[in-house]
């Protein structure tokens, strides 16, 4: 969850709500949820315009962070493949379950695809080549997947989400709400790291953002519940300093809405959790109007509104530090509860 806050309503909330509610309608039947443990993050609103990213290795090509439609993208500008990896100790951080998430801006007449080079040390191991067409690389039996038409038509020249998740020695491949690839058996496979890039020059650069890895996940919830009276997620996204939800959500607030549709004795509490960016009264006021807007998207799946309470919490609770991206990463996250 971000940085600073803005003061919202529940009116407000109710409004934002509203105004996502076809592209939620439209992510439905995602069921994409990421990671337990966020290992890297970067959406290089730190990076100074016209530089390389910090928190970023070039490993062939070339590349810098530009503003792009207002906002700090990694444009790379040359490269048949431009390679850059991100910045993480140790260098085996990819366990044998995890997701990667980024944003891409395929640009018409360009290279429409971005990849995603897994490897074991420095030895490639697959290739997810992620766009409208999907298809994976360096594999005994490669496979490959395509959007629906009209959205393959209409791919280039917009921001989309691309989410990739591996479960041992399975892939599924995400491009915004589409699952457009499953891979069934990697063939044993198993990556300790990553690189991202493919076929850039300047007049038609590879342009990505909001890049997040995470590690851990697919225990089972009523198990985790029990277990550890609570459930941590940070698939439950929200627009910046706002309490509007994003519809890639949509996967982690299904599992919850299963969690409570097949357990009607739970309760729970939703508990807010920001970083300690900013002021921290914003903070208290910005977590608890998430809470709120999460408890009124699981009302708006079926829920009965008694069994949900909330509370912001602000910074008050880190699971992390405060001092690095992924740390504050985190720390932004929405807490189930287990009550009475």
């Amino acid at each position: 969850m971000k940085h600073q806050g803005l003061v919202l309503s529940i009116a407000i909330v109710s409004t934002a709500a509203l105004l996502h509610a076809q592209d939620f309608k439209a992510y439905q039947n995602y069921d994409f949820v990421p990671g337990e443990k966020i290992v890297f993050e970067d959406d290089f609103k730190a990076d100074q315009d016209g530089e390389f990213p910090a928190h970023w290795k070039l490993n062939s090509g070339q590349g810098v962070v530009n503003k792009f439609q207002g906002e700090p993208a990694f444009v790379l500008t040359e490269g048949n493949y431009a390679r850059v990896a991100p910045r993480v100790k140790p260098d085996t951080y990819l366990t044998d379950t995890f997701t990667v998430e980024f944003d891409m801006f395929p640009k018409a007449g360009g290279w429409d695809k971005l990849a995603t080079f897994f490897r074991q040390g420095d030895e490639p191991k697959f290739t997810v080549y992620a766009g409208a067409e999907v298809g994976t690389g360096d594999m005994e039996h490669d496979l490959n997947g395509s959007m629906p038409a009209a959205a393959a038509e209409a791919f280039p020249d917009h921001w989309h989400h691309v989410a990739i998740a591996v479960k041992r020695n399975q892939m599924k491949v995400y491009i915004d709400q589409y699952r457009v690839l499953v891979v069934p058996d990697l063939g044993g496979a198993t990556a300790t790291n990553l690189e991202i890039g493919g076929i850039a020059d300047a007049d038609n650069p590879l342009i990505f953002k909001n890049v997040r890895i995470a590690t851990g996940g697919g225990m089972n919830l009523i198990d985790k519940l029990t277990k550890d009276g609570r459930i941590v997620t940070h698939g439950i996204l929200f627009d910046t300093a706002q309490a509007t939800i994003k519809p890639q959500s949509m996967g982690a607030l299904n599992e919850i809405v299963k969690l409570l549709k097949d357990n009607p004795a739970i309760k729970l509490e939703i508990g807010g959790h920001t970083d300690s960016d900013g002021d921290a009264a914003k903070n208290l006021t910005l977590s608890q109007s998430r809470a709120d807007a999460v408890k009124q998207a699981l009302v708006g799946q079926g829920i009965d509104a008694a069994r949900l309470t909330t509370k912001g919490y602000g910074a008050t609770r880190p699971v992390d530090v405060n001092t690095t991206p992924e740390g504050k990463a985190n720390n932004r996250r929405v807490e189930f509860t287990k009550v009475g």
